[in-house]
């Protein structure tokens, strides 16, 4: 057979790469097509399980690729939609009596007729094996069902998922527009914070801008779970799963069975508490560790008190509910706790939670795996009440959680979801006009294969569980779900290459679980990206994501009447310094102090100064800035205020105010390209000139509502 070569690689290769869905070069930022590298192609497509390491091994994989679906009695698994007809291929033996049948959620059983006669025929394995068609009938309810098959006594199953051909919840249906905070949940305390804000606060958050300021949700930070005791990453976007939260965020004295401590045990604790208050009071940086270690020895102590038999009876059925996930993220908490990271005992074969290692400690673990379960248990109480506050509050969506696009390398996801994650895989950004180098999020992807093969069982529970108390879901860089930038361990981020997946199938199942939960869901859809990737999320019902200072074409501001309905809009990100720093230049200044501008800083400040002024034109257009005057010059609130009114000339059905411009903070959150040059993720809410503000502070917060009347009518 003839193969394409390119620029040197191996044709067959190519050939390979391009049918596991391995792309063979990419388009930079600049336009230029640049071809992947051998190596590159070798080393993904042997994480992806597939021999390529000499050309006899790349033409028998050719040949097995091909042949294996023919192997196969059914697909791995099937994802469609509702409402759609669609033709299963079957493989059987040749002249064999074949019969396909659904078993749905419900356990009503519906058959599958065949769709004419057998198709092509194969030999497989010495044996003459044919491809039927059967029709997947239209009528199917939503949900996972499960498809059988039978040849003659050769049986196979598969998860069917039948998904909505668009995300349908009540909020969507009333066509309504709301706008909502934008919080980094940690940065935003009370004076009963234990120096991070917490689940509580989180609740009184959504009170107060809920039922004083008619804020329609909070989109806060994830709230994944990171490591079990401190030393924890200070980043929301690193976690160590994406399934469970961080008990970081559980207000201690919620706990119910804190009533109930004896007095020895009670008086430590409010020590504790007393020890940790005077955090609230520190405008310069947060401590995690101090705080979480604080109400692990809390939680600990609480955690010893009988339960009562209703609240027994609910942890237990918490726990079922759960299951082996919960288990096995508990075992690793506990794992964790005893062993180090580098600790050899890791290393054993197989890892994960079926191993040895695992099979040798989970017995004498057992309290702490018990432990563990609590403390979810305990956050998801917590969540729960704290949405009740949100739509209690008269908020239409309540609380929007954020989904990051992966986890720690060694983490718990990447310990007990071993199997459906690409091992030897990191993944990040090429390079692009704002970091040159590309960037490695130092996260393990999915295996396609594998995740196929699973049913897709892990990305389902992960967004049951987050969609579990969440009127929203903001998917950070959703188009992970269509492909991701796999970089080999040891490679530079430059090195990779993207690998696509099953969109229709992870797009679908994301629109089932969340209409299961009416909750709506925003696709973070900034950067480099494919065209049809918007309309087709749109078609899906998926939002996206509008950033007042990235909407522009040839460099001109866009037109308010041209931004996108079904969108968030607000002005800026996490990953830009607030609006009042952004005015004022201080992301040039912090870049140029961390060595991080690629030009000279005259050049860089001039950029961003005729950026800004042609924003400020466009809003000047609209009568919401004086026009005598240029905009840096006005006070920064109004300027600010301008900009917000801005974005509410837009059809967009979503508008975000950053809860920092509210209160009139400058300092940068997160400084994208820097661990610890810059203190990302650890910068406490305050106001303009670093005056302290509590949540406490909000409801009489003249900036506050200032800005929230320049949004709404």
């Amino acid at each position: 057979m003839k193969h394409e070569q390119i620029d040197g690689t191996p044709a067959a290769l190519v050939e390979l790469a391009r049918l596991l869905g391995v792309d063979t070069s990419f388009c930079g930022w600049d336009g230029v097509e640049r071809p992947i590298e051998s190596r590159t192609l070798r080393g993904v497509l042997t994480a992806l399980g597939v021999a390529a390491g000499t050309g006899v091994e790349i033409e028998s994989s050719l040949a097995e690729q091909r042949l294996a679906p023919w192997r196969r009695l059914l697909p791995p698994s099937v994802v469609i939609r509702e409402g759609s007809e669609f033709e299963l291929p079957v493989h059987a033996r040749q002249g064999s009596a074949t019969s396909v049948w659904i078993i749905a959620e419900d356990g009503a059983r519906f058959e599958v007729p065949q769709h004419g006669d057998a198709g092509e025929t194969r030999d497989v394995d010495g044996r003459p094996v044919s491809r039927l068609a059967f029709t997947i009938p239209t009528g199917l309810p939503l949900g996972w069902h499960t498809l059988h098959a039978d040849d003659d006594g050769r049986t196979g199953e598969a998860v069917l998922v039948v998904t909505p051909a668009r995300l349908r919840t009540p909020w969507l249906a009333a066509g309504r527009r709301d706008w909502g905070l934008m919080a980094q949940l940690y940065s935003v305390r009370s004076s009963r914070s234990w120096g991070i804000g917490d689940f509580a606060d989180l609740g009184d958050l959504a009170a107060i801008s809920g039922s004083q300021y008619g804020a329609g949700f909070v989109l806060v930070n994830p709230l994944h779970a990171s490591e079990p005791a401190p030393p924890v990453e200070p980043s929301p976007y690193l976690p160590s799963s994406r399934r469970f939260f961080h008990p970081l965020y559980i207000r201690v004295e919620d706990v119910a069975e804190y009533a109930y401590l004896p007095a020895e045990a009670r008086s430590v604790v409010e020590a504790l508490a007393a020890r940790q208050h005077p955090a609230n009071l520190n405008v310069d940086r947060l401590d995690r560790d101090s705080a979480y270690a604080a109400k692990l020895t809390a939680l600990e102590a609480i955690h010893e008190v009988p339960r009562s038999p209703a609240r027994a009876q609910q942890f237990d059925t918490f726990r079922a509910e759960q299951g082996q996930g919960l288990s096995d993220f508990a075992l690793w908490c506990a794992l964790s706790e005893r062993f180090p990271v580098d600790a050899a005992e890791w290393s054993i074969e197989p890892r994960g939670p079926q191993g040895p290692f695992a099979a040798a400690h989970r017995d004498g673990l057992a309290g702490r795996v018990e432990f563990h379960s609590w403390l979810q248990w305990l956050c998801d109480q917590q969540l729960e009440t704290a949405q009740r506050a949100a739509t209690d509050a008269g908020m239409s969506i309540g609380i929007m959680h954020d989904l990051a696009v992966g986890v720690q390398t060694t983490g718990s996801d990447a310990w007990t979801l071993r199997d459906v994650l690409a091992q030897g895989m990191t993944v990040g950004a090429p390079p692009d006009m704002f970091n040159q180098q590309g960037q490695n999020w130092s996260q393990p992807p999915w295996h396609p294969g594998r995740l196929a093969e699973s049913g897709y069982a892990a990305y389902r529970d992960m967004l049951r569980s987050i969609l579990r108390h969440a009127g929203g879901l903001r998917i950070d860089h959703i188009l992970g779900l269509f492909r991701l930038w796999w970089i080999p361990a040891g490679g530079g981020p430059g090195e990779g290459t993207y690998v696509h997946y099953d969109h229709e199938a992870l797009i679908g199942i994301l629109a089932l679980e969340a209409q299961r939960a009416d909750a709506i869901v925003i696709g973070e859809d900034l950067g480099v990206f494919q065209p049809w990737v918007r309309d087709y999320l749109a078609e899906r019902g998926i939002f996206g994501t509008s950033i007042l200072w990235f909407e522009r074409d040839n460099g001109v501001p866009v037109p308010p009447e041209h931004y996108r309905q079904q969108c968030l809009t607000s002005v800026n990100t996490h990953d830009l310094p607030p609006t009042a720093g952004y005015l004022a230049g201080d992301h040039v200044t912090l870049r140029e102090s961390l060595g991080l501008l690629g030009r000279p800083v005259a050049e860089e400040r001039e950029a961003d100064r005729a950026e800004q002024a042609t924003m400020f034109a466009a809003v000047r257009e609209r009568g919401l800035l004086p026009t005598t005057e240029d905009g840096p010059a006005l006070p920064v609130q109004q300027t600010v205020e301008a900009l917000y009114a801005y974005t509410a000339l837009t059809p967009s059905l979503l508008l975000g105010v950053a809860l920092v411009d509210a209160v009139g903070e400058r300092r940068t959150q997160n400084q994208p390209g820097t661990t610890d040059e810059y203190p990302n993720w650890r910068i406490p809410l305050a106001g303009p000139d670093l005056d302290l503000v509590l949540i406490e502070d909000l409801p009489a917060n003249p900036r506050f509502a200032a800005l929230v009347r320049a949004i709404t009518p």
